[in-house]
């Protein structure tokens, strides 16, 4: 589709939207005054059962429980297209791609240092090609190569003038305006980041949102361990589980429309052959 005056380049004004929507983001117009947070539990009884049947052949890089929530958030994200708008200077855009950031840590030290990396979603991605992607982005970033937006950054922090280059640079995001050689992994241009706490040991919890960038939909992933789960009768049993946690930007739809879109997220983790279908394919819940 044409771009049309008042479209960015990373975004489609969206034109026709309800009064409400329209004035919202005029009088609440930072990202952050409006972070709807949301933590919840997954059963993971039958994605143990279906990573092992895709690891039974031992690949170079196992499919694990971060490879099936990133593709569940994408295919989320793309079966729920309101998860990947984003409001930029007062106004409200449908982002043109569904991508999906993550940091990765070249060495688990206290001097480890970090990457930057982005998945680009196509509708015809399925968790396969996902996992192969995954695996390109970790092996780069875990490489000597930096990603192009540290490389920005090293040579920005190198200009003098620190407060005229930090004015700029926000004037630049605000409008849409910003070199794609600086955002070109940055984490806040995309659909959704991806915080991966449970391979440090940690629980899910709360990530604010930024003023920066685009991002509307922040996801972090606690640790596996077995939890309590009571069946209708009270009857307890333990289960494999995680949990999980959202921050949304609430400006982007109502209650009812985050509440289907969980459900869609939990039923695809919890039932994790539907992820080797198509991203765009549709499901029933």
């Amino acid at each position: 589709m044409a771009r049309r005056f008042g479209d960015r380049k990373d975004g489609k004004l969206l034109r026709e939207i309800d009064s409400m929507h329209y004035i919202m983001p005029l009088i609440y117009p930072n990202r952050c005054d409006n972070e709807a947070y949301m933590n919840f539990c997954v059963d993971l009884t039958n994605a143990e059962t279906f990573l092992e049947k895709k690891n039974a052949n031992s690949p170079e890089y196992k499919y694990n429980l971060f490879q099936l929530v990133l593709t569940a958030m994408l295919k989320t994200i793309m079966l729920r297209p309101k998860m990947n708008y984003f409001i930029a200077n007062g106004k409200m855009y449908e982002r043109n791609d569904v991508t999906a950031a993550f940091t990765v840590k070249k060495i688990f030290s206290d001097n480890g240092g970090e990457a930057l990396a982005r998945i680009y979603a196509k509708e015809e991605d399925t968790l396969d090609s996902i996992h192969n992607e995954i695996f390109r982005q970790v092996s780069f970033c875990r490489s000597d190569k930096k990603d192009k937006s540290t490389e920005s950054m090293d040579l920005v922090s190198k200009l003098p003038g620190r407060n005229l280059i930090g004015s700029v640079v926000r004037f630049l995001d605000k409008h849409g305006w910003m070199p794609n050689s600086m955002i070109a992994t940055d984490p806040y241009y995309c659909s959704v980041v991806l915080s991966n706490l449970g391979s440090i040991k940690l629980d899910a919890g709360y990530h604010h949102m930024t003023n920066w960038g685009t991002n509307s939909v922040f996801c972090v992933i606690g640790r596996m361990e077995k939890r309590p789960f009571f069946d209708e009768d009270g009857k307890v049993t333990m289960k494999q589980s995680v949990n999980l946690s959202l921050t949304i930007d609430e400006r982007l739809a109502d209650g009812y429309y985050y509440s289907k879109t969980i459900q869609l997220f939990k039923h695809l983790l919890e039932n994790p052959e539907l992820l080797e279908l198509p991203l765009s394919e549709k499901v029933e819940l």
